[in-house]
């Protein structure tokens, strides 16, 4: 009953926090992360603790589900390098420097647990960064690398750290069998997660009711996450997988469905990621608490862990730079887009996960070397990584004054705007269905579409006071519509209150208003 009521109040405090994150302009997973971290130590909070087995497997699947979601693999086949040299080469890298330098500073920690600790250290969390970098003015493309980094980096760490535990526990070495297995893993991880994808498409069209077929949206990345690492797959990998498949199944004619899904995913990732962030924060003093004044002795190592962490990346991303970027368009392209890059490499859930599932004793039931240093660091470079970048983010970037690329993403809109009007133009004149209308529904039908498809036509990027004109004059009808619906929605909820009205008639009439407003509000 003490979790329940820990998770729910996690919950309320998400959205309170939320909310001030959105005034303060602050992202609200630092903020919750800081709040559940201080109200921990009121004297009435009870101790609890969650199995860190069980930290993982129920917020990684919903939470990097979400985030696949506004990917495709399109992104992924143009950003393949991004993949390789962030994804996968820089968490290896940074696993062996920091291995290396935990070996050289602290004694008696042995070789299999400093990789163990530079596993848990290693992945950006892809949580974090989507949650700070997605709310601050970064140009698109620097968010898109952070994405496609932060997808996939846990699946390596997760295997390097399975392999050090395993060895440090049986007294053994790490070797190179881990990549062999890293590979099979990831290959049989791309099965699974196109065959539940098949699945959940196949059963969204057979299954009639919407509301159960956004469920099963839910369903999917938990089940396949779960099956993955049952058999020893990559449950990431499987879980960004089916979501990048999904996408690409999407049918035109759910569009409702869409509408319906965006609205329930952007719910289930904001509360999961408060009361994840919520439970890191509540977790860590505890850890703090644990070791008292003995994390003083850890103070030397703890720097140089969060150091290295920190140069590492700087220096990669600063290779990256002089290499000409890891795509065409030459990301970073700048020295300020390396320091953007390397202040975005935020350590979150799957840091504190990894550091808290170590094992407190050997097979021979010795304690394991270095654990305490080891959840300690994972602590630290939290902190380091995540709440100083996370609310020194919005000052960096208003201070770097990177050059935007709106227009250049306006401007692409509006080609695939143009793109998609010029079909629905061409269906509706060959449409048996518009050559049976009345003669004034067809002219009615085609003004209507036309207007839309002058207004994609027209390119004011030379004429900037007319652009400004134009989205004024939009702007004006937009809020005259909207002022409209607003009127009709109050007169509509009024007839619920009246005698007599079947309230379920008044809330599919809602319903259709509501809709309304999205276009507009899209």
């Amino acid at each position: 009953m003490e979790f329940m009521i820990l998770v729910v109040g996690l919950l309320f405090g998400t959205v309170i926090v939320a909310g001030i994150g959105e005034r303060i302009r602050l992202p609200y997973p630092v903020l919750m992360l800081i709040f559940s971290a201080g109200v921990a130590y009121l004297p009435f909070i009870p101790e609890i603790h969650i199995n860190p087995e069980m930290i993982l497997p129920l917020f990684l699947p919903p939470l990097l589900f979400a985030v696949a979601q506004r990917s495709s693999w399109a992104v992924f086949r143009n950003r393949w390098r991004s993949l390789v040299l962030l994804a996968v080469l820089l968490v290896a890298v940074t696993v062996g420097i920091v291995a290396g330098v935990t070996w050289l500073i602290v004694p008696g920690i042995g070789i299999p647990a400093v990789i163990a600790l530079g596993a848990v250290v290693a992945p950006p969390d892809p949580v974090a960064v989507e949650s700070v970098a997605g709310r601050v003015k970064m140009p698109r493309r620097l968010i898109t690398v952070l994405q496609t980094e932060g997808l996939f980096n846990d699946a390596i760490a997760i295997v390097i750290f399975q392999a050090a535990v395993s060895a440090a526990t049986s007294g053994g070495n790490v070797g190179w069998d881990l990549v062999p297995r890293f590979l099979l893993g990831a290959a049989g991880a791309v099965v699974l997660g196109l065959a539940m994808a098949w699945i959940v498409g196949t059963l969204n069209r057979f299954v009639p009711n919407m509301v159960a077929r956004s469920a099963a949206t839910l369903v999917a990345p938990f089940a396949v996450y779960l099956l993955a690492e049952e058999i020893h797959c990559s449950g990431v990998v499987a879980v960004v997988v089916t979501a990048l498949e999904l996408g690409r199944r999407a049918r035109p004619q759910d569009s409702e469905e869409r509408i319906t899904r965006r609205a329930f995913w952007d719910v289930v990732e904001l509360l999961t990621t408060g009361v994840a962030f919520g439970l890191v924060g509540i977790e860590m003093r505890y850890v703090f608490e644990d070791e008292g004044a003995g994390i003083l002795d850890f103070v030397p190592g703890i720097i140089a862990v969060c150091a290295a962490v920190l140069i590492v990346r700087f220096l990669w991303m600063m290779g990256i730079y002089k290499i000409g970027g890891t795509e065409h368009n030459s990301v970073p392209g700048s020295l300020k887009e390396v320091l953007v890059l390397t202040w975005c490499g935020m350590r979150g859930l799957a840091t504190l996960a990894l550091a808290l599932a170590l094992p407190t004793t050997m097979n021979s039931g010795e304690p394991l070397p270095g654990r305490n240093f080891i959840i300690s660091c994972a602590c630290a470079v939290l902190l380091v990584t995540l709440v100083g970048p996370g609310l020194t983010l919005p000052a960096l970037m208003r201070h770097l004054k990177l050059p935007n690329n709106h227009t250049a993403e306006e401007r692409k809109e509006r080609e695939l705007a143009r793109r998609a009007q010029r079909v629905a133009l061409e269906t509706m004149r060959r449409s048996v269905a518009t050559k049976s209308l009345p003669p004034e529904r067809q002219k009615a039908l085609a003004r209507r579409m036309s207007s839309l498809h002058e207004l994609l036509e027209r390119d004011f990027e030379d004429d900037p006071d007319k652009m400004l004109k134009v989205k004024k004059t939009l702007a004006t009808m937009d809020g005259i519509q909207r002022e409209a619906l607003d009127a009709a929605r109050r007169e509509v909820l009024k007839m619920r209150r009246e005698p007599g009205v079947d309230p379920e008639a008044v809330d599919r009439v809602l319903r259709r208003l509501d809709l309304r407003t999205v276009t507009l509000d899209g």
